[in-house]
């Protein structure tokens, strides 16, 4: 308790320094994409992850936004799927989430003008995956008719 006349200001969530990154980075966890409601937990899950890594709000919401995207992708397009989070850390201390997104769909047939701003199979903003390509640190697709479609994007904390 603060001496009289002295006050201590409490932030919800403040983080104890060194608190996460000395700890042990979580397991993989996956989470199916079957419906609507799979979209809404896999939006939790995600920004449970993003708190747990120690990215700030604007990555926070990046890399949901960037989520929510692959996601209904995989729901709307690729017939379900499932995405994973996964924790990577390199060597330098870096810390970062990694999100898998699997699908059960006909593939991209042309993954270059899928790409490309504007473009949409449906009645959306066509920003889905090359949105997705420009929240994250990185990003792979890998995609063939009748394989499906698994996408990989990760980001990075900045230390």
């Amino acid at each position: 308790m603060a001496p009289p006349g002295e006050f201590t200001l409490a932030s919800r969530g403040a983080k104890r320094p060194g608190r996460a990154e000395n700890r042990r980075p979580p397991a993989p966890a996956t989470y199916p994409v079957r419906t609507e409601e799979d979209l809404l937990t896999v939006r939790h899950a995600v920004r449970a992850a993003t708190v747990e890594v120690g990215f700030g709000l604007v990555d926070q919401t990046r890399v949901v936004t960037a989520a929510s995207e692959l996601a209904r992708n995989a729901y709307v397009h690729g017939r379900g799927g499932t995405v994973t989070l996964e924790y990577p850390r390199e060597p330098g201390g870096r810390r970062g989430l990694r999100l898998v997104v699997k699908d059960e769909g006909p593939g991209i047939a042309d993954l270059d003008a899928a790409l490309t701003d504007g473009f949409t199979t449906g009645g959306g903003l066509g920003h889905g995956l090359g949105g997705a390509r420009r929240l994250m640190d990185e990003f792979t697709v890998r995609t063939g008719p009748g394989e499906g479609t698994v996408v990989a994007v990760t980001r990075w904390t900045s230390r």
